[in-house]
């Protein structure tokens, strides 16, 4: 096996000299030494030399750690022989080259006074392995290399690319500036050219997503295609994703769940999520609640221990097709100006927006990056005007640590100490931590439950989750599974992630509650979507506001395969709108109209409308109109929405994909007005219509002789309608000639004899339309 080893010059092969090593020694002078057939001058080694000979016999003790690995392998084949003799066994390493070719190693072996159980780089420049095969090599001069020179060559190349690796990832974690991290994506691609496999892994994401590199399906997929032949989950998981999503290749669904599977078999959370979901709404497989269950409890836990006590970062859900529908509506995302607005009052000395911005910057979110320096002023300066909520915010900085912020017990207490005596509910919630766990006091668990019942009932999710933990653990009190799923519950109602996860392992145990396997896949399914992944939700959202919607649509497709709602309907919204050039002309409406299904299915109103819009007019499926009522009728029903209602009065009063009924239009039209004010004008219109065409359509349907015929004037009018019609006729008459008299009285002037009466033209809203 080729281990990792330092860069070097790459030196021939001793073993193709010709001279011996004894001739070696003889041709140089006095002042320099052979050691293992390489010339070393006697001068002392620089201190770069000697790190570099230690990290060879760290890297050799690795390799000592391998070959004992394969020697295990060799030991349980001696099924005759003793034990504790098969344990004793050591590999047996065969000298290549140099004075010794083909006889084994000793181990140990003597040299420059100091024993060495293992190959050694020891004493040569190139960095290659070798070993004595006689106890004490300055002595007999009797050695050889471990490794063969191509061997040799690889370590030493696999070391080069690992140090170029290291150097990418220091620019790319240290700077922020999108400059740097292409400059950083340059040395990753040099050591994925180098066949270094994390940088290979990096950078076949950068392609595929468009992240600092050129995006380029292409060349991710060939670099995906190798790192699955290596073995690695990513790889798998990244290819499994191209062959779902049909990206660079011919969609199957059975390559994709085969590499899933290969990818959660190596360990990949992501993969994991993935068939969670593919489970749970049984894509590709058939629907299993227990196995989504074990996918998503995996991951959970994993995104559950990662969850601080100031929590974790805020996951950003924008929907494009709501802000296409609702410009004016808030997206959640604070413009710049409004952040410098609020930057502007907390210089004032403003306590509330100093508050405020602390927890935007300590939480991230809302357009604002995650930034403890920032926080840590802000609250600084809240908390020395005296204000608790930011007193109670920086004992959580100081009793969680940070970069920033060191770690200390004492200073976080006697924050939360002053935010409590103040009566607030953070500090009150941090003082029953320290109490729980012994955080610069001693334990106390009467003391704990006391602050957290205080938090508790001012509603702080923290008082209340904690309180549930201690009822379900019995910490301090009897345990009470009652007790614990109403704090839990009321937790998760304030959106703690840790409460979800309480709550899901509740109802996958049956502890406290009935058992369900739905209830508890949806929660974990929320845990899980609040991992370190929903970063891309934003990263997404940055592309396709940059005009990047190639970029934007397959993070949003990766996303939206890891089951994240949002995701589906915002990939089927830009494929809808034909933005991608990525995805084919012809694939655009399918694709989306799988999607649009996807995110219908998980509830979302809008993706249930567009389904029925794309089998009312075709949209990558045949015109039906039968299935097309279906989905309106659902949003109706389930969601209440006024479209569809508007939809289905349509869809009654033409009679299509179900019988015409013109009462039924009526109806649903009605409903579409109560249910929305923005339905009012367009039902109004509809309304008009259709009282139009009821009107024409009764004409149509009555035989107007028969009903001349069938009318009894005398009993309609009584018996002198004749005398009550002719004075109306007589009315009429007189009417009309009196007012063709006032006409003819009217006789125009002579134009010189008109009064000089300045003729005002009416304004332009009284103006009949043209």
């Amino acid at each position: 096996t080729s281990l990792l080893d330092e860069e070097g010059n790459q030196d021939e092969s001793l073993d193709s000299k010709t001279l011996s090593a004894e001739d070696q020694v003889k041709d140089h002078s006095t002042g320099t030494r052979v050691v293992a057939g390489q010339i070393f001058l006697e001068s002392g080694k620089s201190d770069s030399q000697s790190e570099d000979e230690e990290n060879f016999h760290s890297q050799e003790e690795e390799k000592e750690n391998s070959l004992e690995d394969l020697n295990s392998l060799e030991m349980s084949n001696l099924l005759n022989k003793d034990l504790e003799e098969a344990e004793m066994q050591s590999p047996v390493l065969t000298a290549i080259g140099g004075t010794a070719d083909g006889e084994p190693c000793h181990f140990p072996f003597l040299f420059m006074e100091k024993e060495y159980a293992e190959c050694t780089a020891d004493g040569r420049e190139d960095g290659r392995l070798w070993c004595a095969t006689t106890y004490d090599y300055k002595k007999d001069q009797k050695w050889g290399f471990c490794e063969s020179e191509e061997q040799s060559n690889k370590r030493r190349q696999m070391q080069e690319a690992e140090d170029v690796y290291q150097i990418g990832m220091k620019i790319l974690n240290e700077s922020s500036k999108k400059a740097q991290k292409k400059v950083a994506y340059q040395y990753l691609l040099k050591a994925a050219d180098m066949n270094h496999t994390k940088a290979m892994e990096k950078v076949s994401y950068a392609l595929l997503f468009g992240d600092y590199l050129k995006q380029n399906i292409q060349s991710s997929k060939e670099l995906l295609e190798k790192l699955t032949e290596e073995g690695s989950p990513k790889g798998q998981m990244a290819l499994g994703f191209l062959y779902a999503s049909g990206l660079g290749v011919n969609s199957s669904q059975a390559k994709a769940l085969v590499y899933y599977t290969f990818g959660a078999l190596g360990g990949n959370l992501i993969a994991h999520m993935i068939l969670g979901y593919r489970y749970w709404a049984g894509i590709g497989v058939l629907q299993s609640c227990e196995s989504a269950l074990t996918h998503y409890r995996l991951v959970a836990n994993h995104v559950a221990s990662d969850i601080s006590l100031t929590g974790g970062t805020v996951v950003q859900r924008i929907r494009l097709a709501d802000e296409v529908e609702n410009p004016g509506m808030a997206s959640g995302m604070l413009e710049e100006d409004l952040i410098q607005y609020y930057q502007f009052l907390a210089e004032k000395g403003d306590v509330q927006a100093q508050v405020g911005l602390g927890q935007l910057h300590l939480h991230g979110g809302r357009g604002v990056e995650q930034n403890h320096q920032r926080a840590f002023e802000y609250f600084n300066q809240a908390a020395n005007a005296g204000n608790s909520h930011a007193m109670a915010f920086l004992g959580k900085m100081y009793s969680e640590g940070s970069d920033v912020v060191p770690q200390s017990n004492e200073t976080a207490l006697q924050y939360f100490k002053k935010a409590a005596d103040m009566g607030n509910p953070v500090g009150q919630s941090g003082l029953g931590m320290a109490y729980l766990y012994g955080r610069g006091v001693p334990v106390n668990y009467e003391l704990a439950l006391k602050y957290f019942q205080k938090a508790a009932e001012q509603g702080w999710v923290d008082g209340q989750l904690q309180l549930g933990s201690m009822y379900y653990n019995g910490i301090g009190v009897k345990k009470d599974y009652k007790q614990a799923l109403k704090y839990f519950n009321l937790a998760s109602q304030g959106g703690h992630i840790l409460a979800f996860y309480n709550l899901a392992q509740m109802h996958a145990t049956g502890t406290g509650v009935m058992r369900s396997c739905h209830t508890a896949v949806e929660l974990f399914k929320n845990v899980c979507e609040r991992g370190r992944w929903s970063e891309r939700l934003m990263t997404a959202y940055n592309s396709y506001k940059d005009g990047d919607s190639n970029s934007a649509v397959v993070q949003y497709l990766l996303l939206a395969e890891q089951g994240y709602e949002v995701a589906q309907s915002n990939a089927a919204f830009i494929l809808d709108q034909k933005e991608a050039s990525i995805v084919g002309e012809n694939e655009t409406y399918p694709r989306a109209l799988l999607h649009w299904n996807r995110a219908a299915s998980q509830g979302y109103t809008v993706a249930r409308i567009k389904l029925g819009d794309y089998h009312f007019y075709g949209f990558g499926t045949d015109v039906d109109y039968e299935t097309a009522f279906i989905h309106y009728r659902l949003a109706s029903e389930q969601q209440h929405s006024a479209q569809a209602m508007f939809n289905l009065g349509y869809m009654h009063e033409k009679g299509l994909g179900i019988k015409q009924d013109i009462h039924l239009a009526k109806r649903f039209y009605d409903m579409a007005a109560e249910a929305s004010p923005d339905a009012q004008v367009p039902v109004f219109l509809a309304l008009c219509k259709l009282g139009v065409i009821y009107s024409l359509q009764y004409v149509r349907e009555i035989n107007m002789r028969e009903v001349f015929s069938h009318i009894d004037m005398d009993q309609l009018l009584g018996p002198e309608w004749d005398l009550y019609l002719m004075t109306i006729i007589a009315l009429l008459l007189g009417t009309i000639i009196a007012y063709r008299q006032r006409q003819h009285q009217a006789i125009p002037r002579p134009a010189g004899l008109r009064p000089a009466v300045p003729q005002q033209e009416p304004p332009p809203e009284h103006q009949p339309p043209q």
